[in-house]
Formats: C-alpha cells, sequence, structure tokens
C-alpha cells in the first residue's frame, strides 16, 4: 500500500497531478466552476473502477475524487471511505469535502483533521476556515499557518485575512504576498490595493474693477465628470505596501493588478484600466475594461462608457452605460442623464437623474436641479440642491447659496457657502468673499479671497492683488496679479502692466513714423489683456505703439477698443486721424467719444465746428464739454462758448 498522500486530486479543476499536497477543499469545490466533460473521461473512469476492484487504493481515492466533482455524492462517498480507511490522505480530505457538502460540517472537520495531521495543507486549510467560521481563531491561525508554511496558496491567503483582521497588517501582507506569488488571483488583487494606499500616503475688463458683483457657480460645470456626468475618475484603494525592492508603490500594485486581472479577477482588470487611462494608454485601458465589464463589473462598464464617450463615441458609450445602469452604478445613470440633457430629451434625462439618486449619487440630485433651473422650475431646483447638499455635495451646497441668495435670502445662503467652503469648493469661497465684502467687512472678505487664490481661483487672486495694492503692499500684489494673469483673467493682466507700466524708467521719445520694435514685459501684458478685449488695455497698447512711433499699430488698437465702446479708444483714434490730415473722419470717432461723456472729445468737436463756422453746433458742443468736464475742458470749454456767443450775438 502506498503512503498517505502520493497523489494528490485537483478537485476543483478536474485535473490529476503528481504528489504537490494540493487536494480538493470546500472553498475550491464552491468557487471554482466544472470544465467540460473531456472526451476521453469515462474511459479514464472504466481504468479507475477496474484498478480499484483489484484493490489500488489510490485508484479507489481519485475514483472518488471524480465522482464528487460529478456531484454525485452518493457514489462517490463509499470510495472515499475505503481509500481513507486504507490511509490515503487525499481521500480523507475529499470525504470531509462531500460531508461538509452534505451538511456535516462537524464530521467533515474530523476527517480534515486526520488528512492535515498526516500532512494535506489542504485538508489544513479547510480545518483552519472550520475554526474561524465557528469563532476559534488560535486553532484557526494553527491549522492555516500548517497549511501555509506547506505552500498551500488558499491557506496562505486565509491566514492573511485572518492576521489583516485582527490588525496585523505586517504579517497579513507577507502571508497575502505569498499567496500572490503562488498565483491565488483575490490575494494579488488586495496586494495590489494595500500597495495602490501605500502609494497615496506617499504624495504628500472692460476697464472697470471687476469684484464683488457676480456669484459664482461651479467651474466643474454641469458637463464636468464631477458633476453632470458624475464621474469621479479614480476607483478607491486600500492597503499598504510589500517588499522594499527599489519599485514604487504604486508600479507594483500594477504589477498586482494585471496578474490578477490575466487570472480573471474583475476588479482587478477594473483597477488596472483606471490606471492606465490616468497615464493616457487608452487602448490597453479599454481593453481591460471590456474584460471587467463582460464579467460582470458595472463600474468598469460606467468607465469604458466614458472611455468612448471622450473618443466621440457616444452612441456605444450609452450603451454601456446603459448596462452599467441596469446594474444599479449610479455613476452611469448620472452619464445617462448628462447625455439625454444635452440631446434635449429632458425627460427622460431626468428620469435618469432619479435613477442615480435611487442607486446613491448625489450628482443626480444636483444635475436634476440644474435641469429646473433652465426649465425655470426654482422651487423644485431648491429642493434637489438641497436634498445633494445634505449628502455633502459641495457644489450643491453652493449652488443652493447662490439660488438662495438671488431670491433675497441672504442669512440662508450664507451657511451654505460656509459649509461648501469648508468641504473644498473654492468657487464658495470666493463667493463667500463677495458676500462680506458687499457688506463691508473687507477683512473677513480678504481671508476667504486669500482661500480660494491659495486653491488656484483666478478672480479671487485678482481680487487679493487689488486689496494688496489699495494697501500698498505692491510686492504681494504682483504675485497674486501674476497668478490671476496667468490664469486668464483679463483685468489682472491689465493692473500688472499697470504696476510694472509704473516701474518703468521715462523712454525718450520718438519721431513719428519711426517704428521700435522691442517690448517691455508691461506692454506684453497689455497686449494679453487687450487681445482678451480688455478696453483699457486696448487704449494703452496704442498709446505705448504711438510713443513708439508705430501709428498703424496704434490704429488699430484704437479702433478696436473705440469699436468695443471705449470712448477714451475713439477719442484718441480721432487724435490719430486728425493728425494725418483725416479731420471728418476723426469727427466721427470724436462724436462717438462725446455721446459717450468724453468732455475733450466735446470741446475738439467745438473746436472743429468753429474752424468751419458753424457757430452754433460748436456752441453747442462747447456747452457739453462744460458739463462733461473734467475741470480744465470746462475751464477752456466755457471760454470758447462764451467766445463763440458773443461772435453769434454781434
Amino acid at each position: 500500500m502506498d503512503v498517505m498522500g502520493d497523489k494528490a486530486t485537483l478537485f476543483e479543476t478536474g485535473r490529476f497531478v503528481q504528489p504537490s499536497g494540493e487536494e480538493a477543499t470546500p472553498d475550491e469545490s464552491r468557487d471554482e466552476t466544472a470544465e467540460a466533460v473531456e472526451a476521453g473521461e469515462a474511459v479514464e473512469e472504466m481504468r479507475l473502477r477496474l484498478a480499484a476492484e483489484a484493490g489500488d487504493v489510490e485508484a479507489v481515492s481519485v475514483l472518488g475524487a471524480m465522482l464528487l466533482r460529478r456531484g454525485d455524492l452518493g457514489g462517490a462517498e463509499p470510495h472515499l471511505r475505503a481509500a481513507t480507511a486504507a490511509g490515503d490522505r487525499a481521500a480523507a480530505n475529499n470525504l470531509g469535502v462531500l460531508l461538509h457538502q452534505r451538511g456535516y460540517p462537524d464530521e467533515a472537520a474530523g476527517w480534515w483533521r486526520v488528512a492535515a495531521v498526516a500532512g494535506s495543507a489542504a485538508a489544513a486549510h479547510a480545518l483552519g476556515r472550520y475554526h474561524r467560521e465557528r469563532g476559534d481563531e488560535p486553532a484557526a491561525e494553527y491549522w492555516l499557518r500548517q497549511s501555509a508554511e506547506q505552500g498551500h496558496a488558499l491557506g496562505a491567503y486565509a491566514l492573511a485575512d485572518l492576521l489583516e483582521h485582527r490588525g496585523d497588517d505586517r504579517s497579513g501582507e507577507q502571508w497575502m504576498r505569498a499567496a500572490a506569488e503562488r498565483g491565488h488571483r483575490e490575494a494579488a488583487y488586495r496586494l495590489a490595493r494595500a500597495l495602490d494606499r501605500k502609494g497615496n500616503k506617499g504624495t504628500d475688463g472692460t476697464g472697470e474693477t471687476k469684484g464683488n458683483s457676480e456669484y459664482q457657480e461651479s467651474r466643474d460645470g454641469r458637463g464636468g465628470r464631477e458633476n453632470r456626468d458624475g464621474r469621479d475618475g479614480k476607483v478607491s484603494g486600500v492597503g499598504e505596501s510589500g517588499a522594499d525592492n527599489g519599485v514604487s508603490p504604486q508600479a507594483e500594485a500594477e504589477q498586482w493588478y494585471r496578474q490578477s486581472a490575466a487570472r480573471g479577477h474583475r476588479r482587478a482588470a477594473l483597477h488596472l484600466g483606471t490606471i492606465l487611462e490616468r497615464r493616457g494608454e487608452l487602448k490597453e485601458a479599454g481593453r481591460w475594461y471590456l474584460t471587467s465589464a463582460k464579467d460582470g463589473e458595472a463600474r468598469a462598464a460606467c468607465a469604458l462608457g466614458f472611455l468612448l464617450r471622450d473618443a466621440g463615441d457616444t452612441e456605444n458609450a450609452a450603451i454601456w452605460w446603459l448596462r452599467a445602469a441596469q446594474d444599479g452604478d449610479g455613476n452611469a445613470a448620472n452619464a445617462l442623464g448628462a447625455l439625454h440633457a444635452e440631446r434635449g430629451q429632458t425627460q427622460t434625462a431626468e428620469r435618469w437623474y432619479r435613477a442615480a439618486m435611487d442607486a446613491g449619487d448625489d450628482n443626480g440630485a444636483y444635475n436634476l436641479a440644474l435641469l429646473c433651473v433652465e426649465q425655470g422650475r426654482t422651487a423644485q431646483a431648491e429642493q434637489w440642491y438641497r436634498r445633494a447638499a445634505y449628502a455633502g455635495h459641495r457644489e450643491a451646497a453652493n449652488a443652493l447659496a447662490i439660488l438662495l441668495l438671488r431670491g433675497g435670502d441672504t442669512a440662508g445662503a450664507e451657511p451654505w457657502f460656509s459649509k461648501a467652503a469648508e468641504a473644498g469648493s473654492v468657487d464658495a469661497a470666493f463667493n463667500l468673499g463677495i458676500l462680506f465684502a458687499g457688506r463691508g467687512e473687507e477683512t473677513v472678505a480678504l481671508r476667504w479671497y486669500e482661500r480660494a487664490a491659495a486653491a488656484g481661483h483666478t478672480e479671487a487672486a485678482l481680487q487679493v492683488g487689488i486689496a494688496r495694492l489699495r494697501d500698498g503692499d505692491e510686492r504681494e500684489a504682483e504675485r497674486h496679479l501674476r497668478c490671476a494673469a496667468g490664469g486668464g483673467s483679463a483685468e489682472a493682466a491689465y493692473r500688472l502692466a499697470a504696476v510694472l507700466d509704473a516701474r518703468r524708467p521715462p523712454q525718450p521719445a520718438h519721431e513719428l513714423g519711426e517704428i521700435v520694435h522691442e517690448k517691455t514685459e508691461c506692454e506684453e501684458w497689455y497686449e494679453r489683456a487687450a487681445t482678451q478685449g480688455h478696453r483699457r488695455a486696448q487704449v494703452r497698447v496704442g498709446m505705448l505703439a504711438a510713443a513708439r512711433g508705430d501709428v498703424v499699430e496704434a490704429a488699430r488698437w484704437y479702433r478696436t477698443a473705440a469699436e468695443a465702446g471705449s470712448r477714451n479708444g475713439a477719442f484718441n483714434l480721432g487724435l490719430l486721424l486728425a493728425r494725418e490730415g483725416s479731420e471728418p473722419e476723426a469727427a466721427v470717432w470724436w462724436t462717438r467719444a462725446a455721446d459717450a461723456g468724453h468732455g475733450r472729445a466735446a470741446l475738439r468737436l467745438a473746436l472743429v465746428y468753429a474752424r468751419r463756422g458753424e457757430l452754433a453746433e460748436g456752441q453747442r458742443w462747447a456747452d457739453r464739454a462744460v458739463s462733461m468736464g473734467p475741470a480744465e475742458v470746462a475751464e477752456r470749454a466755457a471760454r470758447l462758448r462764451d467766445a463763440l456767443r458773443e461772435e453769434l450775438s454781434a
């Protein structure tokens, strides 16, 4: 008779192997799906029966395992009992599996103990699981350690899980790594998540002053992934890192995700796809999302939808979002709502937003509120904003505050702005600055502006810059104005240019027509503001060009500003045209400037009409110049008006 355990049965796969201690376990028999019966199985079964009848204990054991795998418990039991009685440890283990399936766990544990004492790692694992289910953790640890130390992957995984449950993360990670290295896909996945967590722990306008008049909605916007689409762009991960092998935790995590995903772990495939997408490897990311989605992972189907949407394939994106939404993914339902809202299908959009809410996605309530706002349903919008805000949606809290403020409820708006700002809403912090500035509480307003500016809010940085200029702190003002100007604020670019302009030494005058190509930094900022439509900057660029002698460039900028409504631009363009001998056209632009309240332009028109002999018209424009000012213009215009009046009465 062979010694116990000469040959083990891989019960979960139906394959027979040489001695390795890899007997079947209850976990294996439950988790692994039966493979198709091979063509030669019937022949193999006949061979085993003949050998068993001849007294071959090994054949009796393998035949019992074959019948057990097939589900023929009644046929398997006599063979397994016979082989067990003859000392076959694999049979003892499988007899325990059979009894466990029949609902006799205590008797099963007895046979697992027999096999485990004889050296069966699989039986030791099963016995450890049995004791853990009954709350006997010391016994569970003993048997699971016996299994793990023999190289059993499931034993190592179960031991790691037990140790992590106790809070012994270091030892737990060691055994989780051992299980992963032996091909356990769930261990590889959990190890990757642990490394992910360790890696994450290691990464520590027009010339008027723009400011306290307009409250800002979320910059993420309705079309952003964090709101309208509901996509957060990341998948959570937990755990800690493993061996110190010179590889970063993130890189090692990716390796384990890849190993687990390759073995069919759908969540590992999802995480791997997320990593690849973040890195810009969209084609491979899409393949893993597809693999995971086909295995039933709703989050992967949702992510695949976003990937397709970003590639312009909204039709197929909608198919995957629908699949994910039907599986209860609120993110996907929210994305479907956004898609239908963009198409103008508001009823369908509302239905999907409600589905997102039902699935626990607060973005659904937020976007439903936005939909109501578009339709003028303010009361309903407030209701949905409140629902999302109470659930912790910071941009919903900001939007609710704006809605209340517009309705005149300042007292009700402030707490929601504060709640949103404390939750990290940059726009809410900026809006609090506006709120306090409107009350005259400049110190408090500045504190909120500074908080928003520190988080990269362009307009907040502009307000801080203006405040610092007002306080005389030019250095800090310049720093904040540079941040705001770099973020695209035309007003900040203009004000920064003005600060730099004031520092420039006087420039020598140039003869008309002499073009100097060198530009200072302040002129570059003026031009940036001018190209963004800032009228005062356009006028200033024109003046600098004229000072350089570049008449064509000056006229271009003056005309641009004038056509946008700048009275200074119109006046300067008139001066330029008059110098070039085009007084009739100059008068047209002076008229436009004077009609907008420009006193100097009115005085120029009075002089033009006086020279033409149109004294009454000249007197009329002189009267207007007196009323418009400034003082020196009013004084000159009054003298001209009196002279014209005397001439008319003579």
